[in-house]
């Protein structure tokens, strides 16, 4: 969900993984949606466009061989399976961000929450368009429990031990 600190948390595995001498690249989701995704609204249509599209930018890192950190709300279970399926095996880590709604508006820096609430915004994911909790993730993050170093900690440690990173 927005807030639930994908950003934050790309931002700084990123770094980690620089220091380490790994080749990484995040493709974050505000980001892409200025420029790639800029034609598109936020109907379920529109959205399985939007991650259809970072699939695709994602496969051309990963196969550049430079990790990629994608930071996306990606709400539909059918995207993410789709992309799941064209990758090869293990070049798809699914980080579900498990974070209350009411913790994610209360970081809500943006208004977002509230605009969707009093319904300026149609279809904001997790108020009036669905999100579909991931059944088998690779990771779970607690984020409203965990710091940000922590949560870091744990992918950092599940890449390492499934020795899934790119050199």
């Amino acid at each position: 969900l927005s807030g639930a600190g994908k950003s934050t948390l790309a931002i700084r595995l990123e770094k980690r993984l620089i220091e380490k001498g790994y080749p990484v690249h995040l493709l974050d989701g505000d980001l892409i949606r200025k420029g790639l995704s800029s034609d598109l609204g936020y109907s379920s249509e529109d959205r399985s466009e939007n991650i259809r599209r970072i699939g695709e930018v994602a496969k051309l890192f990963v196969d550049a061989s430079i990790n990629t950190i994608v930071a996306f709300i990606s709400p539909f279970k059918k995207d993410r399976e789709r992309i799941r399926k064209s990758v090869n095996s293990g070049q798809f880590i699914e980080v579900f961000l498990d974070c209350p709604l009411e913790i994610c508006e209360s970081r809500d820096t943006k208004g977002l929450y509230k605009k969707a609430r009093n319904r300026e915004i149609k279809e904001f994911t997790g108020i009036s368009s669905p999100y579909e909790i991931p059944l088998s993730p690779e990771i779970i993050l607690h984020t409203d429990q965990d710091t940000v170093e922590q949560s870091v900690q744990k992918v950092l440690t599940y890449l390492e031990e499934k020795n899934s990173l790119l050199k």
